[in-house]
């Protein structure tokens, strides 16, 4: 089980600034579950959004989102790929690599809060 638990720190250390989202819960475990849990379920309704809008403006929206949500949590690589995305969907360049980026950051992250809320419970 100890091998399981540093695993799983170590995946969320990596998907997450920990130091970030500490500062942004004040250190709360309680606020940082509620925040995590919002993020992992907004992160996966902005992907599907995204792919189902087909205006450019309205797509660069939804990856601003995203941007600005994982900045929050400190989901920095989310982060990046969103706004990678962003700038893709503005330009009307093709979207499908800055797509497929972000949504493995997100499945990356969204593993990772999982991983952290099961040994919570």
């Amino acid at each position: 089980m100890e091998q399981y638990e540093q695993r799983a720190s170590s995946a969320f250390a990596s998907a997450i600034d920990v130091v970030h989202l500490n500062r942004q819960t004040m250190g709360d475990r309680n606020l940082e579950h509620e925040v995590l849990e919002l993020f992992r379920r907004q992160a996966r309704v902005l992907l599907f959004r995204f792919e189902a809008l087909t205006s450019p403006s309205e797509r660069a929206d939804v990856a601003h989102t995203l941007k600005g949500s994982a900045r929050g949590v400190g989901a920095n690589r989310v982060a990046f790929a969103a706004d990678e995305l962003e700038r893709s969907a503005k330009s009307g360049e093709p979207t499908g690599r800055a797509l497929a980026e972000l949504a493995e950051a997100v499945a990356e992250v969204t593993s990772a809060i999982e991983l952290r809320f099961g040994l919570d419970h």
